[in-house]
Formats: C-alpha cells, sequence, structure tokens
C-alpha cells in the first residue's frame, strides 16, 4: 500500500473522552479543556446546548435561560481556541496570534455582574450573587480567569501541557517542584503506564526487537 494513502487510524471515543474536564486548575483552563485530544482527533466536548449548560453547571455559573444559545456556544468555541492559542505560547515560550488578544481583551470588556451589599431589618445580605448571566458576561468571567492566571507568576509558572502526544491538555501544576506530567495520573498516566508495559512485554517476548 502507498504509504501516502494509508489511513491514520481513529481514535475510539468512549464516553470517558467525551466526559467535561474540571481538573485543569482554573476556570478558564476548564473551558479550553471541553475540546479534548488536541494531539491526535480532536474530540468536542461541548458539542450540544445540554452540555453547554452541564459545563456551567460544573464550574459553577448560572446563565439566563434564553443566553443558553447555539449563538454562544460558537462564542465559547472560539474564545476557547483564542485562549488555548494564549496559554500554549506561555506554555511553549512562543507568541500567541495578535487576534487571538484582540479577541480576548474584547470579550473581557463587559463587566461582570457585581454583588453589592444590603441592610435588612434583621442585618446584611448580600444582593445579585445569584443572578443568572448574560453570554457576554459569562464570557467576560472565563477572560477575566485568564488574565487572572497569566498575571500571577506563580500561576503562570504551573502551567503545563498533558506529557501524553494524544492529549497535551493544559493545566495547573499545584505539587511541589511542578513535577507533575499527566493531566491525570488515571486517565493519561495509567494509559502511559500501560503502553510502556505492553512495549516491555513485546520486547522480551520471542522474536522482539
Amino acid at each position: 500500500m502507498d504509504p501516502s494513502t494509508e489511513q491514520v487510524p481513529r481514535t475510539r471515543v468512549t464516553a470517558g473522552l467525551r466526559a467535561l474536564r474540571f481538573d485543569a486548575g482554573s476556570l478558564a483552563l476548564n473551558l479550553i479543556a471541553s475540546l479534548g485530544r488536541r494531539g491526535s482527533t480532536p474530540i468536542e466536548r461541548l458539542g450540544t446546548l445540554d452540555r453547554l449548560r452541564e459545563w456551567c453547571d460544573g464550574v459553577g455559573l448560572r446563565l439566563h435561560d434564553e443566553a443558553v444559545t447555539e449563538e454562544l456556544r460558537t462564542e465559547l468555541r472560539t474564545l476557547r481556541e483564542a485562549a488555548y492559542d494564549v496559554v500554549a505560547a506561555v506554555v511553549h515560550d512562543r507568541t500567541p496570534a495578535a487576534a487571538s488578544i484582540a479577541l480576548l481583551n474584547d470579550r473581557a470588556r463587559p463587566a461582570p455582574p457585581q454583588p453589592l451589599l444590603r441592610a435588612t431589618g434583621t442585618g446584611v445580605e448580600v444582593d445579585g450573587a445569584d443572578r443568572p448571566l448574560t453570554g457576554r458576561e459569562l464570557q467576560s468571567i472565563v477572560v477575566r480567569d485568564l488574565i487572572a492566571v497569566l498575571g500571577d507568576p506563580e500561576r503562570r509558572g504551573a502551567l503545563r501541557a498533558c506529557d501524553s502526544s494524544l492529549c497535551t491538555m493544559i493545566y495547573l501544576d499545584p505539587t511541589p517542584g511542578r513535577r507533575r506530567r499527566w493531566c491525570s495520573m488515571r486517565l493519561c498516566g495509567n494509559s502511559a503506564k500501560a503502553a510502556k508495559h505492553r512495549q516491555r512485554q513485546a520486547s522480551a517476548a520471542p522474536g522482539g526487537s
């Protein structure tokens, strides 16, 4: 067979691979992780409006019902790619695209809701803390989180990309010495260990190289 026409095997997409990730270490990084396996065949985890609602629930943000639209889902995916370009540039020591910076700055401008204190007959309560968000307010909160990560030298220095060439998810490494290699030991770490074990078995087998 001509190598140029040989098809690359597609990744088997399991429910586990489609599951939303909330373990990247920040709100913005969790959004970036909603596209999985960037290093191979990407897996869209934000593929429906129900998944958008699930993602918002998972990060503790509540949208107006009328804000949950295909337009917002498209905007979030555009924001996600600009955010990935910027954090990947930090991790890999390169310059991000000017368009990514411009888009993120534009989406950060709408002011997110500001809860206020209100006196009551029996004391003080917080007013507006549970107000549902508009789509642009949601995006502003995400971008401001990203700016907070990049503006904090400690957190910026903790950005890492998963060592799995299939995954490459970017996360914050909170471990001493920043020695964590995988986005998740349970997922990519165990897969890498299993692959090395299979390689050792193959090498040890008769006829193995």
